[in-house]
């Protein structure tokens, strides 16, 4: 009997011991067959960085744990998607950033033929993967001088053939540049379970992603195309219209527009520019050039005074606005600048944006005092270009959804404000074409009269003056000139007097003063053909009267004997 209770305590310590006792390695169990199975976990996790840690025989009991389970209703901050898993800075630690370990040993069953891995689609930033102790593929460049990331794209990797099933330990090294928690919420690590099944399946998988990746940024090649034609009716209309220099910095700034999705597009579906360049172009240099284009572009539009004061504070403020987002930014966050410099450089450069965002309510603001309708036309417009700029950033940090989906497409807010601001300056542009055509039209009309009012002052039957032989030729360079001639014989005594000048400018108003002269030369010719005494005459008679304008005048008086007097007045 003793024995027997002997035996009995022993066994009851031993079920006690294995029920405490705990876990080694996280453990899935994953019955596949021809099917897939997404590796929630638990996983073990770990900051830090150690490669025997990618080693199966290594003990992680002494790890923390990380579920990659999507919590209900969850969704990306940054793109509105679904089934998003907060990062490790959402889940214990915050503000770290570096490199970090996941380890899960999954046991296949049903295994029937050789495995992949697919990594999930969203991350932060770069990754390792290793089966059994063996890489087996990674996204990212991981050097010893340091890793370079890229944007979120999908990577399917085979396994070993010999691994079907049984036992087999999966370690994921992670790396997050000290960047990126400043740029989303939520980041760290996976955003998503890795899924493991067959080759075959993985991969339609894979194409699934880049089939919705090209459905939902569909908006983002629509936005090139957008840009792209208003770019060439800019463009086009200031090659018609040089004395309007807001086509120009319109074409300036879709340019800009443009160039922002082509650049996306490019890293969303290549490896060819690193996610630390990409956001260094965008946010550090045609972000900014984008702010001081739109606030250039309409302060032409309004007919802003004192435009080259206007040109230095905007440039001013978009320099200095460059180097500070640049600062917070790879390749210098963290390296050159430290990271407790964030604490001063984010309120920088909200300061900054919050002047260029003033200057463009100033400028509207003294468009709306200087034309009311045209500037309360242009004011959705421009409010719209504000929310484009500070909207997206401002709802997304208070994990407002910023983007919208319409029959499958995804629409940032920003695009949709881009979009209805460029509908409204095109109607204000064809609105400003139509006024200024009926404006060329009445020019047109107006140089038309003033056309033959001077006409019918030049001469065209020249007089006739016993011997003299008399002949003219007037080609004016437009068509109304500033030149002018008179030719007025005196049949008392047989002599001529010729009168040649010139006003200064071109058009309506050298033509109106040129009726004034001729008038005048007239009326005093009446009275005498002293050359210097006519052009005394015509001095008080026009001097207060030419309004910022000058005319250079030679009168020549011809006897009946040939004598000749010749007075020039420049």
């Amino acid at each position: 009997m003793r024995g027997f209770r002997y035996v009995f305590l022993v066994c009851i310590l031993s079920f006690l011991s294995l029920s405490v006792a705990p876990q080694a390695h996280a453990q899935q169990h994953v019955a596949l067959g021809n099917a897939t199975a997404e590796l929630t976990g638990p996983w073990k996790f770990h900051t830090g960085d150690n490669m025997a840690w990618a080693q199966p025989d290594f003990d992680d009991s002494a790890w923390g744990a990380m579920d990659l389970t999507p919590p209900p209703g969850s969704y990306d901050p940054v793109s509105g998607s679904s089934g998003f898993v907060p990062g490790w800075t959402a889940r214990g630690y915050k503000g770290y950033s570096g490199y970090a370990w996941y380890r899960l040993r999954v046991n296949v069953q049903d295994g029937q033929s050789a495995l992949a891995l697919k990594m999930p689609d969203n991350f932060d930033d770069a990754y390792q993967v290793y089966v059994n102790g063996r890489l087996i593929g990674e996204f990212g460049r991981f050097t010893s001088h340091g890793v370079t990331y890229y944007d979120n794209q999908p990577r399917a990797f085979p396994m070993s053939r010999g691994i079907r099933s049984g036992p087999t330990t999966i370690a994921i090294r992670m790396w997050m540049d000290s960047v990126t928690p400043l740029l989303q919420q939520d980041a760290g690590g996976l955003h998503g379970p890795p899924t493991l099944g067959q080759p075959s399946v993985i991969h339609a998988l894979e194409d699934m992603y880049w089939y919705g990746l090209d459905h939902r940024d569909s908006s983002v090649s629509l936005s090139i195309a957008v840009n792209l034609f208003a770019l060439l009716i800019a463009f086009g209309l200031f090659w018609l219209d040089r004395s309007e220099p807001a086509y120009l910095w319109l074409g300036f700034q879709c340019t800009q527009s443009m160039l922002y999705p082509v650049l996306v597009l490019i890293a969303s579906y290549t490896t060819w520019v690193s996610a630390s360049a990409r956001n260094l172009l965008l946010n550090a240099v045609l972000a900014p050039l984008g702010y001081g284009m739109a606030v250039i572009f309409w302060a032409y539009w309004f007919r802003t005074a004192r435009m080259g004061r206007l040109h230095r504070a905007v440039w001013s403020i978009v320099a200095l606005l460059v180097v500070a987002t640049a600062m917070t930014l790879a390749p210098f966050y963290g390296s050159v600048v430290p990271v407790h410099a964030n604490i001063w450089l984010a309120p920088l450069i909200e300061v900054f944006d919050a002047l260029l965002a003033l200057l463009l309510l100033w400028v509207t603001y003294q468009g709306i005092r200087k034309d009311r309708v045209e500037g309360l036309l242009a004011l959705p417009a421009v409010l719209l270009v504000v929310v484009a700029w500070y909207g997206g950033n401002g709802l997304a940090a208070l994990h407002v959804q910023t983007y919208f989906y319409l029959f499958g497409v995804i629409f940032p807010l920003g695009l949709i404000a881009d979009y209805v601001a460029l509908a409204i300056i095109t109607v204000l542009m064809l609105r400003r074409f139509l006024h200024g055509q009926r404006a060329r039209e009445q020019w047109k009309l107006e140089i038309e009269q003033a056309r033959q009012v001077q006409q019918m002052l030049i001469p065209e039957a020249l007089p006739v003056v016993p011997g003299f032989t008399i002949e003219s030729e007037y080609r004016p360079a437009q068509r109304v000139g500033g030149d002018f001639f008179q030719i007025i014989p005196h049949s008392a005594d047989g002599s001529i007097l010729i009168v040649l000048g010139d006003v200064s400018g071109k058009g309506l108003k050298a033509a109106m003063l040129v009726s004034l002269i001729m008038g005048a030369i007239r009326m005093v010719a009446e009275t005498t053909h002293e050359p210097m005494a006519i052009l005394q005459a015509l001095n008080r008679r026009l001097c207060r009267r030419m309004q910022g304008h000058f005319a250079t005048c030679v009168v020549t008086h011809i006897a009946a004997n040939g004598e000749t007097t010749l007075v020039l007045q420049l």
